[in-house]
């Protein structure tokens, strides 16, 4: 045989051993690779979270209070405000903008007030709640 064939021919081996067909040898991790990571779950819930009630001084008759008892003491709410099944009612007068946040104490019961916010109509600033509370009775 010719020596020109006899380096292809002694490649042919070698080239057929690098072809596919066969299975592939499984991948070895090296002892520095960091295993993936898992994220937990977060635990299931059973429900929404129970409402945080507010409390202060003046907010006596309002915080607990369902929305009709909010309308014999203020009058028509200027805002109803539904978002799931939470409800907001503004009431608002010369001294102050008054919302009134009521969440269901328990499934199937009417919300009742948990939180309120009081702010000047004017210009939107803070003001004292319990004040706000007692100004928006009195007209």
């Amino acid at each position: 045989m010719p020596a020109r064939f006899a380096l292809p021919l002694a490649l042919i081996p070698l080239l057929a051993a690098c072809g596919g067909g066969g299975t592939a040898a499984p991948k070895v991790q090296s002892a520095s690779a960091k295993p993936a990571l898992t994220i937990p779950r977060p635990p299931a819930r059973s429900g929404p979270p129970s409402a945080r009630i507010q409390s202060a001084p003046g907010l006596e008759g309002v915080i607990g209070a369902t929305p009709a008892d909010l309308v014999r003491q203020f009058g028509a709410a200027r805002l109803d405000v539904w978002e799931g099944d939470a409800r907001k009612l503004q009431f608002a007068g010369d001294a102050c903008v008054l919302d009134v946040y009521l969440y269901p104490a328990s499934a199937g019961r009417e919300p009742q007030a948990t939180y309120v916010d009081a702010r000047r109509g004017s210009d939107g600033q803070d003001v004292d709640r319990a004040a706000c509370i007692a100004a928006l009775r009195r007209r």
